[in-house]
């Protein structure tokens, strides 16, 4: 495999890392709270919770750099209404299938609908996240404010646990400095997996230490399970929580450099590819797949968490392949022309940036 190849395709193994991490989360979590159990993915996302969600956020912000000094208009268009345009549509389906179709309750689902403007809804939270935080970091750019000083400030706020009541400012608060690091840090992020590569020996013995001492910090005293939450030991003290996310994330860099690797593994390199494909749909799949499973009289819990996953990540791709098939409906994972800011659209649409 070519270098050059090499240098973009760990990144997309990333995102497959991060895409089923998230999907497991909620397989596990949905699946605990219906059986009142706990299975054996509820301890893979517990020994990934300090990690889970601020890598997804650091990979998300790589590619900034080659964006941020366009126009605005060009900048909006790629980085804020890309998003804003999945979120608002997926947003839209989730609450009418759930909501309005089965709820029944046509009225609540207008409601939600209104809400989810000013706050981001349910599993779609991140997308919407990714919006915000690119429109800030173009922002901070603009100002030309210091690296370092976002960073500062970026690093006090996910320190000082804000609770505002607001899932948007909270979310804020917890997440952009992952992807404000991801941003600035891509230089040396891209030399991290490319040493990786080349020293794979070295790699998995840094691999190694990093997972025994995440470990502990995880399952340290004060660590709690129950079937929908998980408390984190020591890892969740502020502070080290932020140094354990930020390990967590430099560690999927180290092991995507390292899986892009094996032809073998190719199948997760692709789910990277289609991570947003999966992030927005598998909702829906993953809970008509539980309530199946569960009415049929199937109710061990890591038989029904891995079925859902199955479905979960299964679904989205089988609708995308039938959208591609027949030509209708690609407007559900491709954002269509009339989605772009006018004088924004090119003849060949540029790559989309990583979820």
């Amino acid at each position: 495999m070519a270098r050059d190849q090499l240098r973009h395709d760990w990144v997309d193994m990333a995102k497959g890392l991060s895409i089923f991490l998230v999907v497991i989360m909620y397989c596990a979590s949905s699946v605990g709270e219906d059986t009142g159990q706990t299975g054996f993915l509820h301890w893979t996302i517990a020994f990934a919770m300090p990690f889970r969600m601020p890598e997804f956020f650091l990979i998300s912000g790589l590619f900034l750099s080659q964006v941020i000094d366009r126009p605005w208009r060009a900048f909006a268009d790629r980085r804020v209404v890309h998003y804003f345009y999945f979120y608002a549509l997926w947003a839209f389906i989730h609450i009418a299938f759930k909501i309005a179709l089965v709820g029944r309750d046509p009225g609540g689902a207008l409601g939600a609908m209104a809400m989810a403007i000013v706050e981001p809804y349910g599993v779609l939270w991140f997308i919407y996240m990714l919006a915000v935080m690119g429109a800030a970091s173009k922002l901070f750019h603009q100002f030309k404010i210091p690296h370092w000083a976002v960073l500062v400030g970026a690093a006090l706020l996910q320190i000082a646990s804000v609770q505002t009541g607001s899932y948007l400012v909270d979310q804020f608060a917890a997440y952009f400095v992952y992807f404000y690091a991801g941003y600035v840090f891509a230089p040396h992020l891209f030399r991290i997996a490319a040493w990786a590569g080349d020293n794979v020996g070295p790699a998995l013995a840094v691999l190694g230490a990093w997972a025994a001492v995440n470990a502990i910090l995880v399952f340290s005293p004060g660590f709690r399970l129950d079937p929908v939450h998980i408390q984190m030991g020591w890892a969740a003290i502020p502070g080290i929580h932020l140094v354990t996310a930020m390990a967590g994330a430099v560690a999927i860099v180290v092991a995507a450099a390292l899986l892009v690797r094996l032809p073998w593994m190719n199948w997760l390199r692709w789910l990277g590819t289609k991570s947003l494909v999966i992030y927005v749909a598998f909702v829906l799949p993953m809970g008509i797949a539980r309530i199946l499973l569960l009415a049929v009289g199937i109710n061990e819990p890591n038989i029904v968490s891995l079925l859902t996953m199955v479905a979960a990540i299964c679904g989205p791709l089988i609708l995308w392949w039938i959208t591609e098939k027949i030509g209708f409906g690609k407007f559900l994972f491709e954002r269509p022309d009339w989605a772009h800011i006018p004088g924004t659209r090119r003849n060949k649409p540029a790559p989309a940036p990583a979820e």
